[in-house]
Order: C-alpha cells, then sequence, then structure tokens
C-alpha cells in the first residue's frame, strides 16, 4: 500500500466530531471559527490572501476572520450570521464539522437546525456583558437537543484587560443557570477570538487560566458514550434487489443504525410485522462486516426471506421500540405561522412517513426562566412547548433522551411541504 493510500485510510478511520456554535449577535461566532480554521492550517492560500486584501481595503486593522464562515452577501453587508454555516477542517486528532448558526432572536429556529445532529455546544458569551438572555436561551436549546458538552467561551477578554475576576464572574453566573440544565459536562475557557488566546495556542495574557485551549478540548472530549449502543435500531430506508443473474434472489435492507449492535446470526425481529429471522451478512460500501452499530450505514441481508418495507424497523425480540400512535413530545416551531391547536401535518420519523392531528398543546415553555407559561398556549415562530399528537400510522419509537435518532419528529405542513416544527419524544 502506498504512502498515500496509508494516509487517507487514516483520514478516513479518524474519530469525527459534530459540533455548534451559538452565542447572541457580534459575540464573535464567526470570528472564533475563522480563527480556529486559521491557525489550525485549514485554508486555502488564495482563500486567506482575498480575505486579506478585503480586510486591507476596508481598512481593518486586523484580517476580517469572520468573512471565513459569513458567506450570504446579506451576511457581509450586514456584519451579522443569517444562516446556518457549516464548515470543515480536520487535525491529526480528529476531523471536525462545525455548524455556526446565528445570534439573533429572530434566527433561533436555525439554531435548532445546526445543533440537531452535534455532538458538543460551543456557546460564546461577550466578557463586556456576561450571561444574557440569548445565553440561557440557547443553554436550553442544546439541552433541549439532549447535547451532552458544552463549552462555554467567554470571548473578548482583551476588552476587559483579561480579568479573573470577570471571567470567574460569567463562569458563576452560567453554573447557577445551568444546574436547572440536562448537560452532564461543561467547559469554561476565557478566550480572545480576534488575538487567538486560548483557541489553538494558551494565552500568555491569561497565566491564571489552567485549564486547556479550545482546539484541545475539542480534540480531547469524549463522545463515544453519547451514542445509544443498547437498543438495536435498524430503520429501513431502502430495500436493494439488484435483479442480476450474480445475485438472482437477493434481497438487501439498506440503511443507518440508529442504535444498538448487530451482527450474523442475531436474532431478529421486523416490525410491524412481528416476524423474526436472523441476519445473515452485514455489508458497507467495501466491506463485509462482523458488527455494525450507531452510526454506521450498512446493507443487511436476513436468513428468511420476510416482507420488509422502507418505513419498518427491524429490532431484537427481547428489546423493541414502543409502538404507538398517541405521542407526547417537545416541539420547537420553526415556521412563521403559529402551530394549529387542532391542525393536521404531515410527519417524518426515521424512514417511515405519516400525518398526525394536534390533539392537544399542554404547555409552552418561557426559556428564559425554564417555566411552563400554563396560560399561553399559542406557539408561534421560535417557541418551544409540549404538545400531544395522534399519527395515522404506528410509529417504533424511543424517548428523545435515550436515543436522538428514534426519539425525534419532523413535522411538515402538508400544503405548502415547509418543516414547521422539530418535534423530540417524552
Amino acid at each position: 500500500m502506498s504512502t498515500n493510500e496509508t494516509e487517507a485510510n487514516k483520514y478516513l478511520d479518524m474519530d469525527l466530531l459534530r459540533f455548534t456554535t451559538a452565542g447572541s449577535v457580534d459575540d464573535g461566532k464567526s470570528t472564533l471559527i475563522g480563527r480556529l480554521l486559521y491557525d489550525s492550517k485549514s485554508i486555502f492560500d488564495d482563500r486567506m490572501e482575498a480575505i486579506e486584501e478585503s480586510s486591507k481595503k476596508k481598512g481593518d486593522e486586523y484580517t476580517n476572520l469572520a468573512l471565513l464562515t459569513d458567506g450570504l452577501s446579506a451576511e457581509r453587508e450586514q456584519g451579522i450570521t443569517i444562516d446556518v454555516a457549516y464548515r470543515y477542517f480536520s487535525t491529526p486528532e480528529r476531523k471536525f464539522i462545525i455548524a455556526d448558526t446565528p445570534g439573533h432572536v429572530q434566527y433561533t429556529r436555525n439554531m435548532v437546525t445546526g445543533a440537531s445532529t452535534a455532538n458538543l455546544a460551543v456557546i460564546l458569551v461577550d466578557a463586556r456583558n456576561g450571561v444574557i438572555e440569548q445565553t440561557c436561551r440557547h443553554a436550553f436549546i442544546a439541552s433541549l437537543l439532549q447535547i451532552k458538552h458544552i463549552v462555554l467561551c467567554v470571548n473578548k477578554m482583551d476588552l476587559v484587560d483579561y480579568s479573573e475576576e470577570q471571567f470567574h464572574k460569567i463562569k458563576d453566573e452560567f453554573k447557577t443557570f445551568s444546574s436547572k440544565l440536562d448537560v452532564p459536562e461543561i467547559h469554561y475557557i476565557p478566550i480572545s477570538a480576534l488575538y487567538g488566546d486560548n483557541v489553538v495556542e494558551e494565552s500568555d495574557n491569561m497565566p491564571w487560566y489552567k485549564g486547556s485551549t479550545l482546539l484541545y478540548t475539542l480534540e480531547n472530549v469524549q463522545v463515544s458514550g453519547d451514542y445509544d449502543h443498547v437498543d438495536s435500531r435498524f430503520p429501513v430506508q431502502w430495500v436493494t434487489r439488484p435483479q442480476s443473474t450474480e445475485y438472482p434472489d437477493y434481497r438487501g435492507y439498506a440503511g443507518q443504525i440508529a442504535g444498538g449492535v448487530f451482527k450474523p446470526g442475531d436474532e431478529v425481529v421486523a416490525l410491524p410485522s412481528g416476524f423474526t429471522s436472523e441476519i445473515k451478512e452485514i455489508h458497507t460500501f467495501e466491506n463485509e462486516e462482523e458488527e455494525a452499530f450507531s452510526p454506521m450505514s450498512v446493507t443487511m441481508t436476513l436468513e428468511d426471506d420476510i416482507d420488509i418495507s422502507r418505513g419498518d424497523m427491524i429490532a431484537k425480540p427481547d428489546n423493541q421500540p414502543t409502538v404507538g400512535q398517541d405521542i407526547d413530545m417537545m416541539v420547537c416551531w420553526l415556521n412563521k405561522e403559529p402551530l394549529d391547536p387542532h391542525g393536521k401535518y404531515a410527519i417524518k420519523h426515521t424512514t417511515k412517513d405519516a400525518r398526525c392531528v394536534i390533539k392537544e398543546v399542554k404547555y409552552k415553555v418561557n426559556i428564559n426562566t425554564l417555566h411552563r407559561v400554563e396560560g399561553d398556549k399559542e406557539i408561534g415562530l421560535n417557541d418551544i412547548g409540549r404538545i400531544k399528537i395522534r399519527t395515522t400510522k404506528p410509529l417504533f419509537y424511543d424517548s428523545y433522551k435515550r436515543n436522538r435518532k428514534t426519539g425525534s419528529i419532523i413535522i411538515i405542513d402538508e400544503y405548502t411541504h415547509e418543516t414547521v416544527g422539530a418535534g423530540m419524544i417524552l
């Protein structure tokens, strides 16, 4: 095997961390990501030269690293982030996918989109302002979406003379709020994204800080235990029938494993039929696998030719998901038109398409205080509330807290086909 092939295989086998950035307007999210990309040598020279030239023309004292992520013309003109910007980079330790989400309240729904697949959330706080409403809002959403790791970056420390006292004041404020949340691991790092303090390199300006830099934290946070490797769940996305002379009777079931571990020889049950069989083979694109687990995408074959279609689920007989049509869930509303309390909507759950009717709006959540608002049950854009729905077909689900894939539901307007809500099953 050549050196290039060895390096390529090493890269493909590297661990992947998905993380999202959040914070209020002008807290420096885009600048921080630009700094990460720049200092980790993940920028092409011609791209960097173009940004340096643009900064010179505007008379900026420093290179505007935010231009590395703010890709829309409206973002560059207004100096704000509007859409979710995804960026990719790697270090010798890990591969990363970053979702840079907007800070404006009216774009909170975009944070839900960016954070829905994240393992970790980097929440920025302006060292001058401390913990504000948007800080609490983003931390609550991260907790609701079962992100188990938060890094609170106190940015712009250069503007408060790298004050240790100010950093600890903000840290204590956030600790008080986060004690109400369901987040097992929180890191606190004082940084200056503009100058690079504690982003990739340790800061000489804050000798009192003895913790890790942001990049070191991202490289070493352990997320493998965040996946559900206990409850075996395989939503069938596609039934493969090649119809070739080489494999005349081949019938494979393709999809992404949502939980647990599957091995050839395992007894499995197909839902909703309830028929059982054993796994014959498990294939990925290149190999036959001895075992497969979340989030691998595979094709399975079974020993018996049973009726399985898209939207069905393969599980273990002694550990099956809940099967039901009455679903109790939290919902983040993403549409300008408020939720119709008795409306009908299309839904998507794992690989299954169905329809539902809203049976009840139980309450809305005050994101700033985390209190239930029982009196006001109108759920509008960016609101979060608890609802109950009834579906036209039985769903095979777990609670969102147990499994983010089998516990999530997308709500879709039947007429406009817009995604209007993101649901998390309780």
